[in-house]
């Protein structure tokens, strides 16, 4: 058993309870209202979020009151503060430190994504088990032994670890980051790690995703077929 955002999310210092898709939908809220934020714009209704996400505004509204953030009648949210409660609730505009294991062309990339700091991610640091990259560097960050995690976790106390490791080796990686003191995981294998119930677990999979387009896909043809 572990705990997963894909079940439900709690925030711990207000403990409001929000379902999963919910979670899902507030930060393509967030990078809306912050478009709208740069432009200036004060106020912005549901009816235009909804426009521009393909939303149903009934959905937005009630998404945005687990909350408690409520529009003003025939005005609609007042966007820098609706900015800044989304951002404050999802810990966008709180730094949490990571590290990526397995600095293969989907870590390395990671590692040199600075968009990432925006949503507070800051990845500090990466490990691998390839001497030819241990002791280089990516984008301005470390490559070190993973076999050195655990000693180097002691000093520097990060919360995440990013996993972009092979599938065969996902288990024992994931074991090895909570053994030296990871909170959370970030999966991006296509294997469903094991951890404690205190493990927080997000898994990413982009073969699932692919799955999901090429099934679509084919179904959109052989519909055209039968038509």
């Amino acid at each position: 058993m572990y705990h997963s955002i894909d079940d439900m999310a709690k925030n711990n210092e207000n403990q409001i309870i929000l379902p999963e898709p919910t979670i899902r939908r507030l930060p393509w809220y967030l990078s809306y209202v912050r478009m709208l934020d740069n432009l200036h714009v004060e106020y912005v209704s549901s009816t235009q979020i909804s426009k521009e996400l393909n939303v149903q505004s009934s959905q937005i509204a009630k998404d945005l009151s687990f909350l408690n953030i409520r529009g003003k009648t025939r005005i609609g949210y007042e966007v820098h503060s609706l900015v800044e409660e989304l951002e404050g609730y999802l810990g966008f505009n709180r730094q949490h430190d990571a590290v990526v294991i397995g600095v293969g062309s989907l870590g390395a990339a990671l590692m040199q994504d600075r968009g990432l700091k925006n949503y507070g991610l800051n990845i500090v640091a990466g490990f691998d088990v390839r001497s030819e990259v241990i002791g280089t560097s990516l984008g301005g960050l470390p490559v070190y032994d993973i076999s050195d995690l655990a000693a180097w976790q002691r000093e520097h106390r990060v919360s995440i670890a990013i996993l972009t490791v092979p599938v065969d080796r996902a288990q024992e990686t994931a074991a090895l980051a909570i053994a030296s003191g990871m909170r959370a995981l970030w999966n991006f294998t296509p294997y469903r790690i094991k951890a404690p119930d205190d493990v927080v677990i997000a898994n990413t999979s982009i073969y699932a995703h692919l799955a999901i387009i090429y099934n679509r896909m084919h179904n959109s043809d052989s519909d055209l077929k039968q038509e």
